[in-house]
């Protein structure tokens, strides 16, 4: 029975609650719902990737010989099956990835908000690219941490910048592979430049990787990981492989903070879902991601080709992008003085979305930068798309 003559709550939010703020890319997407409107906005793996049968198949043989297991509560750490399978995959002949290095987490998002609450306090240095991810910077800024931007250029992180702004940092957060937002790839040389920089410094490197199996050609780098399991902590996720609806990631480093993450998580959510992470295991212990990865990495390399090859027909002279190895996704810098969230405006008027870049700073945003993301667009609307893009950009010149 609804109480009469309630007096209405004034709600009081903690000093963290008030500063969160809304991700710039989800309220983009609530545009970006009407099918006119031709998206390069979202960091969305392509529908078409997804093996939908496959996943099918695994949860109705997980529920039918394990069901009651299945559906039941789990450990904080994860289906041991799953991360013994994990941990078999990332150890290399000199360097041995155990099941304990290992946390599963429900959604690599889960993963730094709990690096997050374990790793930064009130004021803490931490070194983040520029530009870097805005998922990231969303998770970390929760616990109000003091944000040093490293120095990047064309190749990605710059390692000597770590050195100069450094001292004291409590992380070091990179996306090596690919990266979210610019699509560009870190040497192996300034890998391992940065690996020894951190080691040197005692800066914990995290190493996030959700796209670093989708190079277009050849074989993926060596992951930082191998070259100093004492101090990488390695992010990985299915979102990318298999689908993001699952939500299921993993964390890897060293026990001692593993284990302070699984107590986090446990505070958090007890355990991620044990249905999803059997039925996971059930897909990809037979071998499956080795046939499946290549599919995605054929179709991506496609999509992207045929927006670089817009890109080069439609846009202006003076505007410059990145041309990725992989990954999903295509850095715009435009002419200094052209302001990309003005342009979204115009550009949603004509049906066209895409993510202007200055969320994606830590500091000091880049106005004239942008993303965009080339795999859930046909390449018709591709075309479409960066032609319209293109005329609004000339017109501002």
């Amino acid at each position: 029975m609804k109480l009469k003559n309630s007096t209405p709550i004034n709600w009081k939010f903690s000093e963290r609650a008030e500063q969160l703020q809304s991700s710039v890319i989800r309220e983009i997407l609530k545009v970006t719902s009407r099918p006119e409107v031709i998206s390069f906005a979202g960091g969305l793996p392509s529908p078409e990737t997804f093996p939908v049968e496959r996943m099918q198949a695994a949860f109705d043989k997980v529920l039918a010989t394990q069901g009651k297991s299945a559906l039941q509560y789990g450990t904080s750490d994860g289906y041991a099956p799953l991360r013994e399978f994990l941990a078999n995959s990332l150890s290399t002949a000199d360097c041995k990835i155990t099941p304990d290095q290992i946390l599963m987490v429900s959604g690599s998002q889960q993963g730094l908000d709990l690096l997050g609450k374990v790793l930064i306090d009130e004021g803490s240095k931490i070194l983040v690219e520029t530009p870097s991810y805005l998922g990231a910077l969303q998770a970390f800024s929760v616990y109000q941490p003091e944000f040093v931007s490293v120095d990047t250029d064309e190749h990605g992180l710059i390692p000597s910048s770590v050195s100069a702004k450094g001292e004291g940092a409590r992380l070091m957060y990179a996306l090596p592979n690919f990266q979210n937002p610019t699509g560009r790839t870190m040497s192996l040389e300034r890998r391992i430049e940065l690996v020894e920089i951190c080691a040197r410094m005692g800066i914990p490197l995290i190493e996030d990787n959700p796209y670093g199996d989708l190079c277009y050609s050849g074989e993926p780098l060596p992951k930082m990981l191998n070259m100093n399991p004492d101090g990488v902590i390695y992010m990985g996720s299915f979102s990318k492989v298999l689908t993001p609806g699952i939500r299921l990631g993993y964390v890897v480093g060293p026990t001692t903070l593993i284990r302070k993450l699984e107590q986090a998580k446990q505070a958090a959510d007890l355990h991620t879902s044990q249905l999803t992470q059997m039925a996971v295991y059930e897909v990809i212990k037979d071998g499956f991601l080795g046939e499946h990865i290549p599919t995605i990495r054929t179709f991506y390399a496609r999509q992207c080709q045929v927006m670089l090859d817009a890109l080069t027909k439609f846009f202006p002279a003076g505007v410059e992008w990145t041309k990725p190895e992989g990954g999903m996704f295509i850095w715009i810098t435009l002419p200094a003085h052209i302001d990309s969230n003005e342009l979204l405006n115009e550009a949603i008027k004509q049906n066209v979305a895409f993510v202007p870049g200055g969320p994606f700073y830590a500091n000091n945003p880049a106005k004239n930068t942008m993303r965009l993301s080339f795999v859930t667009v046909s390449p018709e609307r591709i075309n479409e798309g960066v032609e319209k893009l293109g005329k609004l950009i000339q017109a501002r010149l």
